[in-house]
């Protein structure tokens, strides 16, 4: 797991000294990605940056890696994991490639000599990387499929350039630092369009894609997509395979050179993983090790609501028990949470204001423990979305709604981001719009099944939204939190083996004992405490704790005494100062989220200073 960056410029010699220098900064920024290594390599017009958080083969390693051949150089930055490295490794060598190292790196760079950009179809894994071709004068940007790694890229008059993260982009004077009504609609509707990436210039490179940049220009491929194909399997076969492919999964996500461990919440998913590993070290003697997140008084003083009905807390101690892990609870308390220090890393791990306040910071937190224990973390994240485990996959107005699914319970759970802001603003992103827009796009290209019934086609597209749309949402998040600490957090239920699988299993199936994700539970049941098994989907946990509120509204206080700040270009400042005037125990959701929004804002408008086109 690394943090990658680079300069292609056809026009210019990229080896000049202004060159370079630029290069190192740009390199620096993904230092918190990589903390134990950098490393840079430069030839005429191509250029790349790389730092290492090293997992495999920790001496071998090292990155930019190359290759020199008759026809010129080719080098490789990569970030990520390829789990069938070894079996790749092994294909490779019979077909006369040699190895020096014992690093999926070196795989994947072989791997291209052999396969060309037909290599990502072969890759199975998390990974964002690319390659400069001296032989062709060409780049090749690949992204996995589920876009569990992010990856950037801003196309220049005579090349591009690239990054892990924005800020290794923005790092170079080439790029802007500029945000129009678009960006800042992508950053309020929470749809997460495919490629978007908020700042005007700049682009995702999108999961499942391959980028290329040559003299003749930028090409993408797409070489991996959520197709619709006939499910043949029953319900025991089904099962079955799912437990089947787990077992695989985990053991490959197992692999690492360092300490892991696994992210415990005491949900049905990571409640899984966890026995699943438990059960595989186990084979070797080995003990899991186990964390969980928690909050001063929670259990004690947990409130029921209609997202959580149960505190985290005891079903994670029944799972570590079962399981025999060396767990720990990492428990936070309010002023923790809201220390401007702790949003202040959040803004700049993800470079935009587009956190969910204390779900983003306990997350920071939490990782930021954990990598005093481990290098690696297997997490439970996106179980919800391919096995359809949250509450609107059985709500009958999100089912039957013409929008994003999420959206129909997310303003009465969490209010309104727009709230907040100032009424002209509101009236010009036009957040409605933007919205039924991207669902259209969003919906128009998913297949349906032939002889599928409307509600299986129904349930289907809801699915493909999650599996396409809001999972990225999550991912970038744990990505982001998880690295800006060093840590490599590896997401076992974005196999994309899997996600084909269950994907394409009917509704009916996924959902056969009338509650969320049964496939999965059932798949599990043998390793997992019964409290876990009966216990309905709770949500990551947010913190209840009334002087959260306080501390937020002291916060907003502050600022609203500086009237001339730039937030207030976005924020109106009466519904803030309401916000600020609540009596804190009975501050709404709505509220709260308010205040979180606006601290965020005004943060990143003071770090990263972009200009702002709001016409």
């Amino acid at each position: 797991m690394c943090g990658i960056t680079g300069w292609v410029s056809f026009d210019h010699d990229l080896r000049a000294a202004e060159a370079v220098t630029t290069l190192d900064a740009m390199t620096e920024t993904m230092s918190c990605r990589g903390p134990d290594d950098r490393g840079t390599w430069t030839d005429a017009h191509a250029s790349l940056g790389h730092r290492r958080l090293a997992i495999i083969d920790l001496p071998g390693g090292r990155q930019p890696m190359t290759v020199d051949t008759p026809e010129g150089a080719v080098a490789l930055v990569y970030s990520g994991e390829a789990y069938n490295f070894t079996e790749l490794r092994e294909e490779l060598t019979a077909r006369g490639h040699r190895f020096t190292t014992d690093s999926d790196t070196e795989v994947v760079l072989r791997g291209y000599l052999e396969w060309g950009e037909a290599l990502a179809e072969r890759l199975n894994g998390m990974y964002a990387f690319a390659i400069w071709d001296g032989r062709h004068d060409r780049l090749v940007m690949i992204r996995d499929r589920m876009g569990v790694k992010p990856f950037y890229y801003w196309p220049t008059p005579d090349g591009v350039l690239f990054g892990s993260e924005p800020k290794a982009i923005l790092a170079n004077p080439l790029a802007r630092p500029r945000v129009t009504l678009d960006g800042l609609r992508e950053l309020f509707a929470l749809v997460k369009t495919p490629g978007h990436a908020v700042w005007d210039g700049m682009f995702e490179v999108e999961p499942g894609t391959v980028v290329t940049v040559d003299r003749g220009g930028l090409r993408r491929h797409v070489y991996w997509r959520l197709e619709t194909r006939p499910h043949p399997d029953d319900r025991d076969t089904s099962i079955a395979t799912v437990r089947s492919l787990l077992d695989d999964i985990v053991r490959r996500q197992l692999v690492s050179d360092v300490p892991r461990c696994v992210l415990l919440s005491g949900g049905l998913d990571s409640s899984s993983v966890t026995a699943l590993a438990a059960r595989q070290l186990a084979e070797s003697g080995e003990k899991v090790r186990t964390f969980a997140v928690d909050f001063v008084g929670r259990t004690e003083n947990f409130v029921a609501d209609e997202l959580r009905t149960t505190p985290d807390t005891p079903f994670v101690h029944d799972v570590a028990e079962q399981s025999g892990t060396i767990h720990r609870d990492i428990v936070l308390d309010p002023d923790t949470l809201a220390d401007p220090e702790v949003r202040a890393r959040m803004i700049r791990a993800r470079d935009i204001p587009m956190g969910l306040g204390d779900m983003d910071a306990s997350l920071y937190l939490l990782f930021r423990a954990i990598r005093e224990h481990s290098t690696v973390a297997l997490s439970g994240e996106s179980a919800d979305e391919v096995f359809g485990g949250y509450l609107q996959f059985f709500d009958e107005r999100a089912r039957n709604a013409d929008t994003f699914p999420w959206l129909v319970r997310f303003a009465e759970d969490f209010g309104e981001d727009s709230d907040i802001l100032r009424g002209d603003l509101s009236r010009a992103l036009d957040l409605e719009k933007y919205v039924r827009d991207s669902y259209e796009t969003a919906v128009a290209g998913i297949e349906r099944l032939t002889g599928e019934s409307d509600f299986e086609f129904r349930m289907r597209k809801i699915c493909h939204l999650h599996l396409t749309r809001f999972v990225r949402v999550l991912l970038d998040r744990k990505d982001r939190a998880s690295m800006a600490v060093g840590l490599e957090v590896r997401v076992p239920f974005c196999d994309h083996r899997l996600v084909e699988y269950v994907y394409n299993a009917p509704w009916a199936l996924k959902s056969f004992d009338g509650r969320e994700k049964s496939l999965l539970r059932e798949a599990t049941a043998d390793v997992l405490p019964r409290s876990v098994y009966d216990r309905t989907k709770s949500p990551y946990p947010s913190t209840q704790d009334p002087k959260y509120a306080t501390a937020l509204q002291e916060h907003a206080r502050e600022l609203l005494a500086r009237p001339d700040h730039r937030v207030f270009e976005l924020v109106d400042r009466d519904r803030l100062r309401k916000a600020v005037e609540h009596h804190a125990p009975q501050i709404t959701s709505a509220s709260r989220r308010g205040l979180e929004r606006a601290l965020d804002l005004a943060m990143w408008l003071e770090m990263y200073e972009p200009e702002l086109v709001l016409d």
